[in-house]
């Protein structure tokens, strides 16, 4: 088995200490993977990439007025996300880069601050009930 490869201290604790600026505010449409209850917590699978270029964001807080047993998962909302971006040091980006491949400059962090299911059907389901009268 392979050894894996230990992470310095110093590397750890910036990491762990990373300090988020201002939140951006964006607007994504997508669709819930997943809802926890217990946690307030769900998952996303966004049309238009965040940031970082992912389109799959996990763990976002739901908002406090909002109840997980109301959302849809599968069906299309309109998410309103911050997004906090934490700069990574020259030496950290280097160290993640030569030692654990791994192409990182930041440190994102994701809040739900809105959801609103869009109304993709009305147009078809409009249609479907004036062909039965």
């Amino acid at each position: 088995m392979g050894k894996e490869k230990e992470i310095p201290k110093s590397i750890q604790e910036e990491i762990k200490n990373a300090k988020f600026g201002k939140p951006e505010s964006l607007t994504r449409t997508g669709y819930i993977l997943e809802v926890y209850d217990k946690d307030m917590k769900i998952d996303a699978q966004l049309y238009e990439a965040v940031e970082d270029g992912r389109k799959i964001v996990e763990g976002m807080n739901l908002p406090k007025k909002t109840k997980p047993a109301d959302l849809m998962k599968g069906t299309v909302y309109e998410f309103t996300i911050n997004s906090f971006k934490a700069p990574l040091s020259k030496t950290v980006i280097e160290f993640l880069k030569k030692e654990m491949d791994i192409e990182m400059d930041a440190i994102y962090q994701f809040e739900l601050t809105n959801l609103e299911l869009m109304d993709v059907d009305s147009d078809s389901a409009g249609e479907e009930e004036s062909e039965e009268e």
